[in-house]
């Protein structure tokens, strides 16, 4: 294994942790405007339908799919322009 894929597994690691709350919070920021409601629905919200409570979900997973791409791709050229290896 690589030295520079080794060395890049914590900094993805802090890195995914980051997109995760990165994207939960403009998720909620996301669902008020789109939504007008403070709180987001939950699978088990009993007074939501169906068709609410997958549509929140849809929109949630795209947002985590988007900033965790970017987060990651940033990370990758971080350490490509410090080590001058890309690490995957």
């Amino acid at each position: 294994m690589k030295a520079s894929k080794v060395a890049y597994k914590p900094v993805g690691l802090a890195l995914g942790a980051g997109a995760g709350l990165l994207a939960g919070a403009l998720f909620k920021e996301v669902w008020k405007l789109a939504g007008h409601e403070d709180d987001v629905p939950n699978a088990t919200d009993e007074e939501r339908h169906w068709r609410e409570i997958l549509i929140a979900a849809a929109i949630q997973g795209a947002i985590f799919a988007l900033v965790k791409a970017a987060v990651q791709r940033s990370g990758a050229v971080a350490v490509r322009r410090v080590s001058g290896t890309w690490p995957a």
